[in-house]
């Protein structure tokens, strides 16, 4: 059944023309999401490489903690990479081998571009599939600082319809236009760099891929923005299957308009945003684990 797409008349978009126009929209999304004189942090600017790449670091294995509390784990699958800040042709990845929800900084591995390991942890290897697609993405776009990729529940289900999520709910817009690709395809394991190649052809310049009867790949300026659309992402499928499954009883979706969807992405895919967003989410690990994830 052909979803509805929503407009409400020329009421609606003329009010949205208005909020896009208006000066409010001089002010930062962060700044426009921060009600009254207090602004929520963006993404620190460290000087010091050393710094940057522990405070990296630490998010990264948040990232995973966090992943091993929304269920993400599947056996071995899956990984975060994160661009060095000093060496721009490396990136820190997992090992494969150990549970999210017990890796720490100490754990993470540095690799370069030619897959050879030049620091951090020696005694386990990087995943193959990590390195072939991380490295791939890492080598074709420079803007790319971290990339995430799992074998999520929702994710998966959804991916076998080899379709993009559509503009169901406000949250769903952070993937908005060309922020969202499909790779149709499926060439198995990857265990060959063609096959990366063409997971990095297929994400082009989108913040956020569904692979086909694979999983989802997101990627950002931060390992906290790709890893805060990670989840979105998967939530995002999460409801698109529960949408459709309504539909079979009769009922028909309706979508955010176009106009609507663009300003809702351009409010909250914002790097900064998205990093913020992940906070909540880094403090809560940090509680729980009582910090030891920057071991």
């Amino acid at each position: 059944m052909a979803p509805i797409p929503y407009s409400n008349s020329s009421t609606s978009k003329s009010f949205v023309a208005k909020i896009l126009t208006a000066p409010s929209s001089k002010k930062t999304p962060l700044e426009a999401l921060s009600y009254g004189n207090i602004t929520l942090a963006g993404v620190p600017k460290l000087s010091d490489p050393a710094a940057q790449r522990q405070w990296q670091l630490e998010h990264m294995a948040a990232a995973f903690r966090h992943w091993a509390r929304e269920g993400y784990v599947e056996g071995m699958s899956g990984h975060i990479s994160v661009r060095d800040p000093e060496h721009h042709d490396a990136f820190w990845t997992n090992p494969i081998g150990i549970h999210f929800g017990q890796l720490t900084v100490s754990d993470m591995i540095l690799v370069n571009l030619d897959g050879e390991v030049i620091g951090g942890n020696r005694s386990m290897p990087p995943n193959s599939t990590g390195f072939l697609i991380h490295g791939a993405i890492h080598k074709a776009r420079p803007d790319v600082h971290a990339v995430c990729h799992a074998h999520s529940t929702y994710g998966k289900a959804w991916s076998v319809f080899r379709k993009r999520s559509e503009m169901l709910t406000q949250d769903t817009c952070k993937f908005w236009g060309d922020s969202q690709s499909v790779y149709n395809a499926h060439g198995g394991v990857v265990l060959g760099e063609k096959e990366g190649v063409k997971i990095t052809e297929a994400l082009g310049p989108a913040k956020g891929g569904i692979l086909r009867n694979h999983g989802l790949i997101t990627a950002g300026a931060t390992v906290d923005e790709a890893a805060f659309l990670f989840t979105s992402m998967e939530r995002s499928c999460k409801v698109q299957l529960l949408a459709e499954a309504a539909t079979a009883g009769g009922l028909k979706k309706v979508l955010i308009a176009d106009e609507e969807a663009r300003f809702n992405y351009e409010a909250e895919s914002d790097p900064d945003v998205c990093y913020a967003e992940f906070q909540a989410y880094y403090n809560l690990e940090d509680m729980l684990s009582k910090g030891e994830f920057k071991l």
